[in-house]
C-alpha cells in the first residue's frame, strides 16, 4: 500500500497534489503556487534529503498504482520524527489513512530504527485526530498553530504496540 517515494512518483504525485489542492487547503495550510511552478526541482531536493537520512516519504498506493495519498516522516533526528500524513478527496473515509499511517509507524521502528514519531492536527480537523488516536497516538496536551489555526500535538512511543482493532 505504500512505497518510498522514487524519482519515477513525480509525475503522478504532481497530479495528486493538484488534484486535491483545494480539498487539502480546506484543513491544512495551502503549498502556494511556487509548490507547482516549481516541482521538478521540490522533488529533486525532497529524494536528496530522503538520501541524507533526515526524511523518509512515502506515497499511499492505490489498486491501480495511483497516488492516493501521502506519509511522511520529517525532522529525523535523535530517535523521533514529526508524521505528516494527506489521503486523496475521492479516498477519504475508508480507512486508507489509517492503514497507511499503521505500516508507516511499523516502518518507522523496524527500518528507521526510530523510538517515537510527533504530530499535529488542527482542532476543527477531527479525521486527523481519529487517524492519530486509532494508531496509538496519544494528545501531549501542547497546543500549536498550524497555519494561524489552533491545533494540538500528539506523541507516539514506538515500543508500545499500535492498536489494530481501530479504536
Amino acid at each position: 500500500m505504500i512505497e518510498r517515494l522514487r524519482l519515477d512518483h513525480a509525475a503522478a504525485v504532481l497530479a495528486f497534489e493538484r488534484e486535491n489542492r483545494a480539498y487539502f487547503a480546506a484543513a491544512v495550510p495551502d503549498r502556494g503556487d511556487d509548490y507547482f511552478a516549481g516541482f521538478p526541482r521540490r522533488h529533486r531536493a525532497l529524494l536528496a534529503e530522503q538520501a541524507a537520512g533526515v526524511c523518509h516519504f512515502h506515497v499511499v498506493l492505490g489498486d491501480n498504482g495511483e497516488v492516493l495519498g501521502r506519509v511522511n516522516l520529517v525532522e529525523v533526528a535523535d530517535g523521533g520524527a514529526e508524521l505528516g500524513f494527506r489521503i486523496a478527496a475521492r479516498a477519504a473515509g475508508q480507512g486508507l489513512a489509517t492503514a497507511a499511517v499503521r505500516q508507516l509507524c511499523a516502518l518507522a521502528a523496524r527500518d528507521y530504527g526510530l523510538e517515537s514519531l510527533r504530530a499535529s492536527a488542527a482542532v476543527d480537523n477531527l479525521g486527523s485526530q481519529a487517524v492519530l488516536r486509532r494508531t496509538g497516538f496519544e494528545p501531549t496536551g501542547e497546543q500549536v498553530l498550524l497555519a494561524g489555526r489552533p491545533g494540538l500535538r500528539y506523541l507516539l512511543r514506538l515500543a508500545d504496540p499500535v492498536p489494530m482493532d481501530g479504536r
